[in-house]
């Protein structure tokens, strides 16, 4: 079956870094689009950054977090990265990561499968 399992989460201060992993199996992972969705407590899952399926995809990013984080991809490994930098406090949150066979993987709804989150705690 298909399991995305996030790792690299933690406890960081104010304008520290943290880099989020993805790594896929049981999928195709050259025809996924692969995104990074947060969710704080009392809020909605929102998206932060997608990259299309080639190993030089398009990426995009939610503007609260556009010049700060970066998504990355290595098809080879079937894995899929976020480098956080300049992490603030409005970014703790659980960080999931998303798989959207051909599509942008930007949009919650159209998503096929989800990771089981990592916890990204940033403190002042």
């Amino acid at each position: 079956q298909v399991q995305l399992v996030e790792s690299g989460g933690g406890l960081v201060q104010a304008g520290g870094s943290l880099r989020l992993s993805c790594a896929a199996s049981g999928l195709t992972f050259t025809q996924y689009g692969m995104g990074w969705f947060r969710q704080a407590p009392g809020k909605e899952r929102e998206f932060v950054a997608a990259i299309t399926w080639s190993s030089n995809g398009s990426t995009y990013y939610a503007d609260s977090v556009k010049g700060r984080f970066t998504i990355s991809r290595d098809n080879a490994k079937s894995t899929v990265y976020l480098q956080m930098n300049s992490l603030k406090p409005e970014d703790t949150a659980v960080y999931f990561c998303a798989a959207d066979r051909w599509r942008q993987a930007s949009q919650s709804g159209s998503i096929d499968y989800w990771g089981q989150g990592t916890q990204v705690t940033v403190s002042s």
